[in-house]
């Protein structure tokens, strides 16, 4: 009996021990978790804080679900128009620009001639294979509306347009194993470079930039602390973190550029 009482006093405290843990739960696109800039960032919060930081990746359109449905307390995420949405229909308490980078297309060759257009009469024209995220993402959507600015309809298009259904690195993955081109952000890209047969086709870093933001989740739709997701907000925006943003290189070049204070 004694030993049944000492077990249970143990399974007790590991289970007090699991409630009290202090975990904040941050969901986030593919492309950002692919591109290795969280793994250089949060364990500088995690140290700072003492708080144990889980990271979902999912598609932006999954990530805004989760959040609406209260299973997250942080978002990170890449669809402005669809986050400020977000925050005005009450699901989000707060959201700010945190930095940005850039799309580029990639491919096996390069897309002839000087501009966007260009580029992307020249794949439509050669019907050059392919590879849509076609998962709701904020890259697919960001695909979507490039098609759109030049008049192209994706439902015209023939069977050289495919979709993956997948995230940022399983469609990279796809595209240099069938010689296909993709739309990617640019540290995802060469977060993978080494791995890939794939190089970068089209670039344009105005026509084509990428704007990330935090979303704190309205705490009314869970029941966490939200005090770790105030404290991540407040962190991420900060100087010191911006400029540590600004430090993550990769192949000689700055994945993010910070612009929180904008």
């Amino acid at each position: 009996m004694k030993k049944i009482i000492v077990l249970l006093g143990v399974l007790l405290v590991f289970t007090l021990s699991a409630c009290s843990k202090k975990e904040l739960l941050i969901v986030t696109t593919t492309s950002l978790d692919n591109s290795g800039l969280l793994d250089y960032i949060l364990p500088v919060f995690e140290e700072e804080y003492g708080i144990f930081v889980k990271v979902v990746a999912l598609g932006t359109g999954a990530a805004l679900e989760m959040g609406e449905m209260g299973e997250a307390d942080i978002l990170l995420v890449h669809a402005y128009d669809r986050e400020i949405e977000f925050v005005n229909n009450g699901y989000g308490e707060k959201r700010h620009n945190i930095m940005y980078n850039d799309f580029i297309i990639v491919g096996p060759f390069d897309l002839e001639g000087d501009t966007l257009a260009d580029a992307l009469e020249f794949m439509t024209s050669q019907e050059l294979d392919f590879y849509s995220r076609g998962d709701n993402s904020g890259t697919h959507q960001k695909e979507l509306s490039i098609w759109n600015q030049y008049n192209y309809d994706v439902t015209t298009f023939g069977n050289w347009y495919h979709e993956t259904g997948q995230g940022m690195g399983a469609t990279l993955t796809m595209a240099s194993l069938s010689g296909y081109y993709t739309l990617s952000d640019r540290a995802t890209y060469l977060s993978m470079k080494d791995n890939l047969d794939l190089i970068i086709a089209y670039e344009n870093r105005e026509e084509l930039k990428n704007q990330y933001g935090v979303i704190k989740v309205n705490p009314d739709l869970h029941n966490r602390n939200e005090e770790y997701a105030d404290l991540f907000y407040d962190w991420i925006i900060s100087q010191d973190t911006q400029d540590l943003i600004a430090t993550y290189i990769m192949y000689d070049e700055q994945l993010f550029y910070p612009n929180a204070g904008d």
